[in-house]
């Protein structure tokens, strides 16, 4: 994770740090644990390929789904520019790079949120990026 070492340390920052780690790391079940029973995961929001109804993942089977489905499939690495909390909520701005097994890459710029719940467990995680600006790297670009 680059870009997140100079922010104060706040419940809803501390949770989005630690779901980038936990993504970063390949750690689904660090990255379930953060979660309340009842969280979304909107990424990106609305209709896309991800996510066909636009409705999100909401609980942690389709979370978990979610996780095996997209996540999994690749190295993730994420890159914050800046990173803005307002009561139980963090917003990054930043880049995610995707590397697959065989080398190519995808790319996505966005907004990146995170919601906390009163016991600090993240109870949404919502990405704004748009699904047809992904770039796309070809292997040993």
């Amino acid at each position: 994770m680059i870009g997140m070492d100079s922010y104060d340390d706040l419940p809803a920052r501390r949770v989005a740090i630690a779901s980038i780690q936990a993504i970063e790391a390949g750690d689904r079940d660090a990255w379930l644990a953060l979660f309340a029973d009842d969280a979304i995961v909107a990424d990106p929001i609305g209709p896309s390929p991800l996510d066909p109804s636009g409705r999100g993942h909401r609980g942690l089977d389709a979370i978990g789904a979610f996780y095996d489905a997209v996540i999994a499939q690749a190295t993730v690495r994420f890159e914050i520019r800046e990173s803005y909390v307002a009561g139980d909520e963090c917003a990054n701005v930043g880049t995610i790079t995707s590397t697959f097994p065989d080398g190519s890459a995808g790319i996505v710029d966005g907004v990146f949120t995170y919601r906390v719940d009163a016991d600090g467990n993240l109870e949404a995680l919502r990405a704004f990026w748009e699904f047809d600006h992904m770039r796309f790297e070809a292997p040993g670009s």
